[in-house]
């Protein structure tokens, strides 16, 4: 079958089609057939060689996690009235890039009738993410929730959550495209990230006090910038690097003004935390409450160029490999 692996680490031409084993189902496994497989920043910087202390692998590797699909067999000790259901699944870091994948029942969240495959895959990862962090952080009704990186993938399901929460969410973007994409997902005002200037942009809306939440998806010495803008006893979310790094931000500051501070830690969501989100997340999408946005769907032979398209940031939303 094919897959989309990684041969060493560089650029995204080193995402190459290959041929791998058919996978088989263990005991408690079943094999799905993907249709969708979802991509997400961090994807491109460990290809890139990035991160071995938080994502330790090493080429030659088959690139993707998160999977949407139908379930074709099952193994010892399943029930097989898996067998034909639609389902989602991430485990691990690697493998999901692949024609077929097997993976352990308890890692399946059935996805409704209701919500596509290609949904499903949008908010395979992210969804945990999103609403993981809209509960870590405690988001309340008349609260102000500044997001950074809101037109990603996860940043779209944030401004969605924090707006369902009757929060007032500040978004910042880059480019009027991405802006008009996230007040039409709920954001109350945008600030233009590409703006040198965007931080005082943003105070201007925030007020002086500031904002109760933030939520930084971009990290580095853009996300550190954020820090100002948090009110005293507010909290404040590093949880991206997309930038390379996460932001390093002054902890004697933070404490000093009662800021709580989560960082990448304590994004590290348990198995039956992770189900439980995703179900929540599938909910709130068959309802017609949470939308994701697929920016472009790739097949699965042009993953290189689905690499190229993320480290871009011409697209907004997810990009996908379709299978």
């Amino acid at each position: 079958m094919r897959v989309a692996q990684v041969s060493k680490f560089g650029g995204p031409e080193v995402l190459v089609t290959a041929e791998a084993a058919e996978p088989v189902a263990g005991d408690g496994e079943v094999v799905i057939e993907v249709a969708y497989v979802d991509t997400i920043f961090v994807e491109t910087q460990v290809r890139s060689g990035w991160g071995g202390e938080f994502f330790p692998v090493e080429p030659p590797y088959v690139t993707g996690s998160g999977v949407a699909g139908m379930v074709r067999e099952v193994g010892a000790g399943v029930d097989p009235g898996w067998l034909g259901r639609r389902v989602a699944s991430s485990e691990g870091f690697t493998g999901g890039s692949a024609e077929r994948v097997a993976r352990a029942v308890a890692t399946l969240t059935a996805v409704p009738d209701e919500v596509s495959l290609r949904d499903a895959a949008a908010l395979v990862t992210d969804s945990i993410t999103a609403l993981g962090l809209v509960e870590l952080t405690a988001v309340k009704p008349g609260e102000r929730v500044l997001i950074l990186g809101a037109s990603g993938g996860m940043g779209t399901l944030a401004v969605q959550l924090a707006h369902a929460r009757d929060a007032q969410v500040v978004a910042v973007a880059r480019g009027e495209r991405k802006l008009a994409l996230v007040r039409e997902l709920g954001a109350d005002a945008t600030v233009d990230g590409a703006d040198e200037n965007w931080p005082e942009r943003a105070r201007e809306v925030l007020g002086a006090a500031g904002a109760d939440v933030v939520l930084d998806g971009v990290g580095g010495a853009f996300g550190a910038r954020a820090l100002p803008l948090v009110a005293d006893g507010g909290r404040l979310s590093l949880h991206g690097a997309p930038t390379g790094d996460f932001a390093d931000i002054d902890p004697a500051q933070a404490e000093r003004r009662g800021i709580t501070v989560y960082g990448i830690g304590e994004m590290q969501f348990g198995p039956q935390d992770q189900l439980r989100l995703r179900e929540a997340a599938y909910e709130e999408a068959a309802a017609g409450r949470l939308r994701p946005v697929v920016g472009e769907a790739f097949p699965l032979d042009r993953a290189a160029e689905a690499h190229a398209a993320i480290e871009g940031r011409a697209l907004v939303g997810k990009v996908l490999l379709e299978v």
